[in-house]
């Protein structure tokens, strides 16, 4: 991080430095009630941010930041950190969608792949199965000019034999490929326990592939670390791993160190956190290309990048929503320059999608908006729109940083193979997701729909629809499903869970409370009963408290300190024995009349309401 109040600054902005150091102490002051001379002039510091790879991201970026940069860098060259080229007529990035997942029949895959190539899809990737194989290809390929299209393989065991068919296809054609990649992938399949062919075969694949133009056999698939919880730097480091144990492995079989670094492309998994994924893609770039120049080709750094909506952020509750962290997330794989986006269903987390949406409907929005953003917003035509950002450039420095240490642990321990044989890997991985988890839990990082803003009003999914997708840690999960226990519930009563609220005071006090009650509990599944305001001893409140199971108060701490002690005393002669407060412990400290709990913005939210949905028979 670049400290503000110790680097070098420039005359020219030395003043407005300190004219916003004081503007910062100014509002902190009136805060906290204190005359601003109180406040230390470094406050702004409280501002800071620290993301899960441990870079702090500071409340303001300026010309200081982009003076102590080290390198001035250009794009379409070496280290490729502002993208792979720097053609003038560029035209943005491949539109990427899937075929062979929705789809009842070839013929419907081929009537698909048509309607699709006209409507804007640029890049065909296509998921192979039991049900669409090899075998396949030529007339789900009927149509389509192979020299025009690029493509993408998801075979998983049968990658060979689908690359079998698709050279058979191009010499048929009497056309090379605009671009193949074969997706090859069983190096980072182990981790998230997806189907890939074997070590040996993929080495063989990038053999035959290295004697045709424009194929790459392997790729290096860095989601199924984020598929895992990875965080952005040890997605881009472990990558970096296996991109040189797949090197090293190469070379060993025959390869010279360019043709091996030749058959690797990249995939990236991007979430809705714009500006970190936007460097990510920089970093990622980046650090290949010193890779590629430590084996004497820093040419070969360019490596295509495929960048995929990441499924750990979709949500099988208010789908909606994905359709906005889809937007953000292809906003930022084509800002940070991907080769090609695919931008998921935005049920993709839900099985079978949703209950009555069509399919067609669901890769329209996918591919429109990718569409829109390069059509009408014209991301496309501008080189690197990030570069000479104050805070993206720094950001990818410090990632950057970051990222190495990943890259450079992982080596020291013997490389990729190694280190996960050790289960280094894994455990790095389940530490990584617990920290994440626990931000969910604890509502630190925030998810709409699911943990903030839920809407209980929404039709519950059907059973057979809330199956969790392979291979995932999908954020949502845990809340998803106290959200399911309650729609048992549901099911079994007529009714969902519910939890009374003992309002104290007038709603300009209560207000705030009542409303972070009723948002908290919603995100479980549980509906807040509120009776608007109450004053203990009426008999309002004893009939209130009578007909309730678990209460929460919910009042200001002026009002806890002038009322809330009685209010406790006469819910516990109403004969409640489980009773809640909004707010902190500190309201009733040393009270002989306490609360069985509290909630605020500091607790476990999963686990409290996973004890409360069992305290009320969900």
């Amino acid at each position: 991080m670049t400290d503000l109040t110790k680097t070098a600054v420039p005359e020219d902005l030395s003043g407005n430095l300190d004219t916003w150091y004081k503007a910062v102490a100014g509002v902190f002051a009136r805060a906290q009630k204190k005359d601003v001379g109180d406040i230390p002039t470094d406050i702004w510091k409280k501002l800071i941010v620290t993301t899960p790879d441990g870079v702090d991201i500071n409340p303001l970026y300026t010309r200081v930041d982009e003076t102590n940069r080290q390198l001035v860098e250009v794009p379409g060259e070496f280290p490729f950190t502002r993208g792979a080229s720097a053609d003038q007529e560029r035209t943005g990035w491949g539109v990427t969608e899937t075929f062979g997942t929705d789809e009842t029949s070839v013929k419907e895959i081929n009537e698909a792949v048509l309607h699709a190539l006209n409507s804007g899809t640029t890049t065909l990737a296509f998921e192979f199965s039991e049900d669409f194989t090899a075998a396949d290809l030529p007339d789900a390929l009927e149509g389509v000019h192979l020299n025009m299209v690029p493509l993408l393989v998801h075979a998983g065991a049968n990658t060979t034999e689908v690359a079998r068919e698709l050279y058979a296809l191009a010499e048929e054609a009497g056309t090379p490929f605009a671009a193949l990649t074969l997706g090859s992938r069983p190096l980072t399949a182990q981790v998230d326990g997806t189907i890939s062919d074997s070590v040996d075969e993929a080495i063989e694949l990038a053999k035959n592939a290295a004697k045709r133009a424009q194929v790459r056999a392997i790729v290096v698939d860095g989601s199924s670390f984020a598929n895992q919880g990875a965080s952005d730097a040890q997605e881009i480091g472990l990558s970096l791993a296996v991109g040189v144990d797949y090197v090293r492995r190469l070379v060993a079989a025959g390869l010279d160190a360019k043709t091996a670094l030749s058959q690797l492309s990249f995939r990236f998994a991007i979430t809705d956190e714009q500006f970190a994924q936007i460097s990510k893609l920089r970093v990622a770039r980046r650090l290949w290309a010193r890779v590629c120049e430590v084996l004497e080709h820093p040419e070969e750094g360019s490596a295509p990048q495929h960048a995929v909506t990441a499924r750990a952020m979709f949500s099988q509750r208010d789908p909606w929503v994905n359709m906005l962290r889809s937007t953000v997330a292809a906003f930022a794989a084509g800002v940070g320059g991907a080769t090609d986006v695919e931008v998921r269903n935005f049920d993709d987390a839900i099985a079978g999608g949703v209950p009555g949406v069509s399919r067609n409907f669901a890769h329209r929005i996918a591919r429109n908006t990718n569409l829109l953003l390069l059509e009408e917003s014209h991301l496309g035509h501008v080189i690197d729109p990030a570069g000479g950002s104050y805070f993206v450039e720094s950001f990818t420095n410090d990632l950057a940083q970051k990222a190495w240490e990943v890259f450079s642990g992982i080596e020291a321990q013997g490389g990729f193979s190694e280190a996960f044989a050790a289960g280094q890997i894994s455990d790095m991985l389940d530490q990584t997701w617990e920290k994440t988890r626990k931000d969910i839990a604890s509502r630190k990082k925030k998810l709409t729909g699911i943990n903030e803003f839920p809407n209980l009003a929404e039709t519950p999914l059907p059973a057979e629809r809330r199956v969790e997708p392979f291979g995932v840690r999908r954020w949502a999960a845990d809340f998803e499903e106290l959200r399911n226990r309650s729609d048992a519930f549901l099911g079994k009563t007529g009714a969902r869970p519910s939890i009374t609220l003992i309002p104290l005071g007038p709603l300009s006090k209560h207000n705030i409370r009542t409303g972070f009650t009723t948002n908290l509990l919603a995100s479980g599944g549980i509906v807040s009963i509120n009776p608007g305001q109450l004053v203990p001893g009426t008999a309002e409140f004893a009939d209130t408290a009578k007909a309730a199971e678990i209460v929460v108060v919910c009042g200001t701490d002026q009002e806890y300190a002038e009322t809330g002690e009685g209010a406790v005393e006469k819910l516990r002669e109403a004969g409640l024995n489980r009773i809640l407060l909004a707010g902190a412990p500190a309201s009733f400290e040393g009270s002989s009349q306490a609360p069985d709990g509290y909630l605020n913005m500091t607790i476990d939210a999963a686990a409290t309401l996973a004890d409360l949905l069992k305290a009320l028979g969900a």
